[in-house]
């Protein structure tokens, strides 16, 4: 393996993980922020010796005892007393931390630490963004830009939720059926942005990142193990299911975006594809079908259409118009405004565009110039086109999605001069 490659092997690793150890030292500290500090040092620390050293034979009961070790110096610089430090001696190798994993029972506490920082105490909007940072390591600016606001107001957000934890004394401990209950869609949506950033990374080299999307998928099928008479649950399975199974068509050797329309469907998981529709199949006569349930139905249809061409635009445009009322999300609107043009032409279709223009959190998105584009080039407006791809690759920050947009204009421009 080359050096980069145990760079980016290590980096994945330590990525996945982060929220593993994270919810160990909360659950022996008892003190979210405190772990957080120290699990972020930890990972720093692996950073550097990991690549020079190699990686340990047991890199979580590494991570664990570094970390434990930060709590510890942190207490005793604060401890006054000598029974508070000789307490605090004791804890720098917890058996029921490091010893579990290394006779290979190790306890996953992520989906513990999932319904903690989904806990009442905490806003919905603040516990969705603490989660995110928590346990799909994503950074602010990824967060920010998943809930269209600035990164400074989602720095703000994370600190109070932070805050909060502490002052309230939230304890880290596995919910009651009925908590489980009342903080289920909080959890899920944390979970469907997780799989979202790493099917389509906002930011950076790679339109993909794998172990965010698996890691997303692990975790719904843990909660799906627990909540498995919940429908939305199961939708929200077969939604990433159907979605993922596409993932190594959508781009090429050398990582350039390849969209739905050219991809080689002999590439999409056949088994991902049968598992989300099983699931799907079983869920929705169950009735009380929510958004996870359409959009996993959207993507079925996608899946099952044996060529681009064979898409059932019909069937997809009514499950948005039902998807659409009960979504508060710009995407699900530009999404259905695609769908439309494909059944009723792309006039329509950009009618529908032009009433996002007034939605601030998506007036200055690159995917709503990029689809604006798609429309004016099926209505053979060509130098509209070009404009539209020119705005949207000045304002996306995924590298693959700019260079694609980039030659999409290319293409366009050189259509329009053959033309002229």
């Amino acid at each position: 393996m080359t050096k980069q490659g145990a760079s980016d092997t290590s980096e994945c690793l330590l990525r996945n993980l982060a929220p593993q150890v994270l919810g160990a030292l909360t659950r022996r500290f008892r003190d979210f922020a405190a772990a957080e500090d120290a699990v972020q040092e930890a990972l720093l620390a692996a950073t550097v010796q990991w690549p020079r050293e190699g990686v340990p034979d047991n890199p979580r009961g590494w991570l664990i005892q570094v970390a434990s070790r930060r709590v510890i110096d942190h207490r005793r610089s604060e401890m006054a007393r000598r029974l508070r430090e000789e307490q605090a001696a004791t804890e720098s190798r917890s058996p029921e931390l490091v010893n579990n994993t290394e006779n290979g029972l190790e306890e996953d506490d992520t989906l513990t630490l999932l319904f903690m920082c989904s806990h009442p105490a905490l806003t919905q909007a603040s516990a969705i963004a603490l989660t995110l940072r928590a346990v799909g390591g994503l950074t602010t600016e990824e967060i920010a830009r998943a809930f269209f606001v600035p990164e400074a107001t989602m720095a703000q957000r994370i600190s109070r939720a932070k805050q909060a934890i502490k002052e309230s004394g939230i304890l880290f401990q596995s919910p009651n059926a009925k908590e489980r209950l009342q903080r289920l869609r909080s959890v899920m949506h944390v979970l469907y942005l997780i799989f979202n950033e790493g099917y389509a990374s906002s930011v950076g080299p790679s339109i993909r990142r794998d172990d965010l999307s698996h890691e997303a998928i692990r975790l719904v099928r843990m909660l799906f193990r627990l909540q498995s008479d919940e429908p939305e649950v199961a939708g929200l399975l077969a939604l990433m299911l159907l979605t993922d199974a596409r993932r190594m068509a959508r781009t090429s050797a050398q990582g350039d975006l390849i969209p739905l329309a050219h991809q080689d469907r002999s590439l999409w998981d056949k088994a991902q594809i049968a598992e989300g529709v099983t699931l799907l199949s079983d869920v929705l006569p169950k009735g009380a079908v929510g958004p996870y349930q359409l959009q996993a139905a959207i993507a079925a249809v996608h899946d099952e259409a044996p060529r681009f061409e064979d898409t059932d635009w019909p069937q997809i445009l009514a499950l948005y118009d039902l998807l659409k009322p009960i979504s508060n999300n710009p995407m699900v609107d530009l999404n259905h405004a695609i769908a439309t043009a494909m059944v009723h032409g792309p006039s329509k279709g950009l009618q529908l565009l032009n009433l996002l223009d007034s939605d601030r959190r998506i007036a200055n998105h690159h995917r709503l110039s990029s689809a604006r584009a798609q429309l004016l080039e099926m209505a053979g407006d060509r130098e509209g086109a070009i404009k539209q791809y020119w705005i949207a690759a000045e304002r996306a920050t995924s590298i693959p999605e700019r260079n694609y947009l980039i030659m999409q204009m290319a293409g366009q421009s050189d259509s329009f001069k053959v033309k002229q």
